[in-house]
């Protein structure tokens, strides 16, 4: 039976692979290849809108670099030379690989080996021709950019032409910690963002919902946009995407949440957008 990419549908075993997933993204516009490193769906944060079954705490496995590269090698060989497109009926305007991106079932950044699988994917898609046409990504939480092993690994990426998306979803601790699960204060996460952006193109990505039937504080608000204005003074950041809700989280909070309006976002944007950074938004 037939099975149709959806912006809707990002399981990490829709292709039956170890590592690599298919996805249509609303952000991207076009086909993006997931390279899940973290198969033991086990992350660091506990975000309360994440897709992902059966997470847990903790840190990705040991990689296996014979079958990542096998993989990627079959796969995209299978996109670029086969009958991908018209397997998985993606429409024709959207049958382009717009980016790579390593992102998954939990932080990627928490793999040991995370430099070498960065180089590894970069020289792979060099070879066959995806990089530099398409982009190469890595979405990430940013909590470990501290550690030497992450930042030679956004070298890495720098050298093939990559870029960061940072989760910045809240500049309280208190929203961090009730939306991310996270105990790493506002403080450090901007000091990993600042590292992060000296050594690779970054920008922002922001989650805008409700949970337990209230959106965002204008406390929350306020902080939000302090935070983006020193950003914007000592960063080279200037591009924020701006996202809400699009698959149901798997998480214990789920039916807490509700997806952000349209205005709701726009206007957000429009107050990002006059601090000067470019601002994208997904509804």
């Amino acid at each position: 039976m037939a099975t149709t990419l959806s912006t809707t549908n990002h399981r990490s075993d829709i292709v039956g692979l170890t590592y690599i997933y298919p996805v249509l993204s609303r952000r991207a516009g076009g086909l993006s290849i997931g390279i899940n490193f973290n198969t033991n769906s086990a992350c660091n944060w506990r975000c309360v809108y994440c897709q992902v079954p059966n997470l847990s705490i903790g840190s990705a496995p040991a990689m296996d670099f014979r079958l990542l590269e096998q993989e990627l090698r079959r796969f995209l060989d299978d996109v670029l030379t086969g009958d991908f497109y018209a397997r998985f009926q993606v429409d024709d305007d959207k049958r382009v690989i717009k980016d790579i991106a390593i992102a998954g079932n939990g932080e990627p950044t928490s793999l040991q080996e995370f430099a070498e699988a960065v180089a590894l994917i970069g020289r792979v898609a060099t070879e066959l021709g995806v990089f530099p046409a398409s982009k190469y990504i890595l979405i990430t939480n940013g909590s470990l950019v501290h550690l030497p092993k992450v930042q030679e690994g956004l070298r890495k990426l720098n050298e093939y032409g990559g870029e960061v998306w940072f989760k910045f979803d809240n500049a309280t601790d208190t929203g961090r910690k009730l939306i991310n699960r996270s105990s790493q204060g506002v403080q450090a996460a901007l000091g990993n963002l600042r590292l992060c952006a000296q050594l690779c193109t970054t920008k922002l990505q922001t989650c805008v919902f409700s949970y337990q039937q209230q959106g965002w504080t204008a406390e929350e608000r306020q902080a939000y946009l302090a935070a983006l204005k020193a950003i914007s003074a000592d960063t080279p950041i200037r591009q924020v995407m701006l996202y809400t809700l699009a698959r149901p989280s798997a998480q214990p909070e789920a039916g807490q949440l509700e997806k952000a309006s349209a205005d709701t976002l726009n206007a957000l944007a429009d107050a990002v957008r006059a601090l000067g950074f470019e601002v994208s938004v997904s509804l």
